[in-house]
């Protein structure tokens, strides 16, 4: 399916919320060697770690696609798309 790049921005912009709460779960629940996770803190994890990783991994073959039907570079358009989606004003 053909992504406008509108689309890959906002697709980036979730699979960056998805790594921050990932992040943020991480730092809640901290080192699992230091103090065991429970069952549900381990499960919320793994479902949060699971979003993130589908959603990166969308996003990266939607940049290669774009990519490839603009005649571009997929490294400038994957740097494009994450300054916009980071950076609006820009």
């Amino acid at each position: 399916m053909a992504h406008t790049f509108d689309e890959l921005v906002e697709m980036q912009r979730a699979a960056d919320a998805a790594q921050a709460k990932v992040e943020q779960l991480r730092d809640q629940y901290g080192p699992p060697t230091r103090e065991p996770w429970s069952a549900q803190q381990t499960a919320t994890y793994e479902t949060a770690w699971r979003a993130w990783r589908d959603l990166a991994r969308d996003v990266q073959a939607a940049v290669t696609e774009h990519a490839k039907e603009q005649g571009k570079a997929r490294n400038d358009v994957e740097a494009d798309v994450k300054k916009h989606s980071r950076h609006p004003e820009d």
